[in-house]
């Protein structure tokens, strides 16, 4: 449960005054139902008694009439505010903890987020975020207003009718529910944790297997694929079937405590009735009361059946929350020097020999290699993202490992062997790295890696391209991706095979074109084509480690 709270500061976080008016409504729903049966029956008691005694005449039928009346109105706008009210801040609250996860999701070490599928980091984001819209509407909401309802609902009952029946009520339905709550909470908690697995594993294998159902039909495991979906679906269905069956049994124990407790309250009402200290208006006053406060214990039936589910996506996403604070600092310029650079994964071998070199503004520089000797590796060393396990990388005297994020992305560009490209227009790619930039600048970006002709057949630069870049081709996408480094305006360029999918005579337009638009700046590329290595001003040859 802890978990659960640490979520609510955020959930609650800007739209504090929509949540306590949103109380407020909730807490005036409960009570009007609480005052209108209560009304209602010493309304039908006290003309009864009056009738029995001959003096229906004189009894005053307007006014309780009249307040029955005003509070069924009342009660239904209240509701209709409260809903209007809780649930659109919930909406809000939702969207920006969905902002706040993507920006934890950014600052995470990059071998992790290369480690990550974007299908099912999508599936368990989109799961965990609409469980936790049950935490404000059906937990904390309805548990703070029931609560208030009650204790106020039983200091109102001990005045009007007697302090025992008041406090009979009171303790009745705050011990009792919230018992049941606790104890159904951890008998649902395991059940509800493999039904939301479950769930995700369907929602994954299903997108998997209509995504490759081609190559599964070509290899014969299509139908394999189908049966690990239905397997995932027969595990949530009995997983399900746990959680309701846990849900009825506490609900039939929430059942049986409000019997209890109205039954109290009426034995209570009778016996004191008998003595002479309340009359019978009261008694039904006490006993329909107790009856209506029902109501405030409702959601906790519900709540039982969510809240492993609230709890799994709650420890998912609270640690995700803690987004370090980023911080501009100075973007360092100068030399990109590796002195003695090497990396090892583990405790494992050296992946390549100490590597020195050094690259000046201006400078292009090749690294060769067999395929898995480290160019790639190096290429992420150089740009602050992977720690050398020994020597190390400076920009301009700096060491990158103390440079802050942000600034040094300023200052170095990295384009690896994938592209990453999104559903979107030309442009719209075009400007995640530049969102000002104009059309002259995104058009300049493109004749320097040799594609403004292959745009303007599509459409120009509002041609739309599908996901993942659908549209273009595996050489179209890998310049479109490079022309969009180009608007970053980096002081050190690294590339990791810009041309590969290229003919020779594009592959030289692209490299030409790379440095006419970055006269000034420092590429280090990983090279394995002859149009990348003549384009070099040196090259580095990366070398095994020493036996």
């Amino acid at each position: 449960m802890r978990a659960l709270w640490r979520i609510v500061g955020p959930l609650v976080a800007g739209e504090v005054r929509a949540v306590l008016r949103g109380f407020a409504l909730t807490v005036l729903v409960l009570v009007m139902g609480v005052a209108l049966l209560g009304v209602s029956g010493w309304f039908i008691t006290a003309a009864a008694v009056a009738g029995l005694a001959g003096t229906g005449a004189l009894f005053n039928v307007f006014v309780p009439s009249a307040m029955v009346r005003l509070l069924a109105l009342g009660r239904t706008a209240a509701r209709y505010g409260e809903r209007v009210l809780t649930h659109d801040a919930t909406l809000r609250a939702l969207s920006r903890l969905r902002v706040r996860l993507m920006q934890g999701l950014v600052a995470a070490p990059w071998r992790r987020l290369e480690r990550l599928r974007a299908r099912a980091v999508l599936n368990r984001l989109v799961a965990d975020i609409d469980a936790l819209d049950g935490v404000m509407l059906r937990l904390l909401l309805p548990g703070l207003a029931g609560g208030a309802v009650i204790l106020a609902s039983g200091l109102v009952l001990s005045w009007l009718v007697h302090p025992w029946v008041g406090l009979w009520v009171a303790c009745g339905y705050l011990v009792g529910p919230t018992l049941v709550f606790l104890f159904g909470a951890r008998l649902a908690r395991r059940p509800a944790r493999r039904a939301e697995a479950a769930m995700q594993a369907m929602r994954s294998r299903l997108v998997d297997m209509v995504g490759a159902r081609e190559d599964l039909a070509v290899f014969g495991q299509l139908d394999r694929a189908a049966e690990a979906v239905q397997g995932a679906v027969a595990r949530h269905a009995e997983a399900r079937a746990e959680v309701d069956r846990v849900e009825r049994r506490m609900g039939f124990g929430l059942d049986l405590i409000g019997t209890l407790v109205v039954g109290g309250a009426l034995g209570l009402g009778a016996t004191l009735a008998r003595a002479g200290e309340i009359g019978a208006p009261e008694v039904a006053i006490g006993t329909l009361a107790a009856l209506a406060l029902g109501e405030t214990v409702a959601p906790v039936r519900r709540a039982l059946a969510e809240v492993g589910r609230m709890i799994s996506a709650a420890r998912r996403v609270a640690p995700a929350l803690d987004v370090p604070e980023e911080t501009g600092g100075v973007a360092p310029s100068g030399m990109l020097v590796l002195e003695d650079v090497t990396f090892a994964q583990g405790q494992g071998r050296a992946l390549f020999a100490p590597v020195s070199l050094r690259v000046a503004a201006g400078e292009t520089v090749a690294l060769t290699g067999p395929s898995g000797s480290g160019k790639s590796t190096l290429l992420l060393m150089a740009a602050g993202v992977l720690a050398p396990v020994g020597g190390r990388v400076t920009l301009g005297g700096t060491d990158v490992s103390a440079v802050p994020e942000r600034a040094l992305r300023r200052t170095v560009a990295m384009v690896p062997q994938r592209h990453a490209l999104i559903a979107g227009t030309v442009a719209e790619n075009l400007r995640l790295a530049a969102p000002e930039a104009t059309e002259a600048d995104l058009t300049a970006a493109l004749e320097a890696v040799a594609l403004s002709r292959v745009v303007a057949g599509k459409g120009g630069l509002d041609a739309p391209l599908g996901f993942h870049g659908a549209g273009l081709s595996g050489g179209e996408a890998r310049r479109l991706v490079l022309a969009r480094a180009l608007l970053r305006r980096p002081e050190v360029l690294l590339l990791d095979e810009p041309t590969e999918g290229l003919d020779r005579a594009t592959a030289e337009r692209v490299m030409a074109g790379l440095r006419a638009a970055l006269p000034d700046a420092a590429i280090l590329l990983a090279a394995h084509r002859q149009a990348e290595i003549s384009g070099a001003d040196r090259v580095v040859t990366l070398r095994p480690p020493a036996s």
